[in-house]
């Protein structure tokens, strides 16, 4: 019973907090289009955000198709997964292990 509150309420304050950083990405450090390697996690980051609220806009919802929301889940996941592996081969490149 209490379980779907709390995803709720954890996802929103997720969101929340993500936007700063968003914002930061953005604006400070720009698209750059320079390097395959920049790019990907690059696009992959706005993507997130984009597929998050999307997935926040459907929530309510109750029209749209049943596998609608389970897909935009797997998106996000997806989504995620891309940009941390790809900013892990990054930084495993860059700097290696150091033990």
């Amino acid at each position: 019973r209490w379980a779907g509150p709390v995803h709720r309420w954890s996802g929103r304050l997720a969101l929340l907090a993500m936007l700063p950083v968003a914002v930061h990405c953005l604006y400070a450090l720009g698209l750059q289009t320079g390097d395959f390697r920049v790019l990907v996690p690059s696009l992959a980051g706005c993507f997130v955000l984009g597929a998050i609220v999307t997935k926040l806009i459907v929530l309510p919802r109750h029209d749209l198709p049943a596998l609608t929301l389970p897909l935009l889940g797997g998106l996000v996941a997806l989504l995620l997964t891309a940009v941390w592996l790809t900013s892990a081969v990054w930084f495993f490149t860059t700097f290696g292990l150091v033990v």
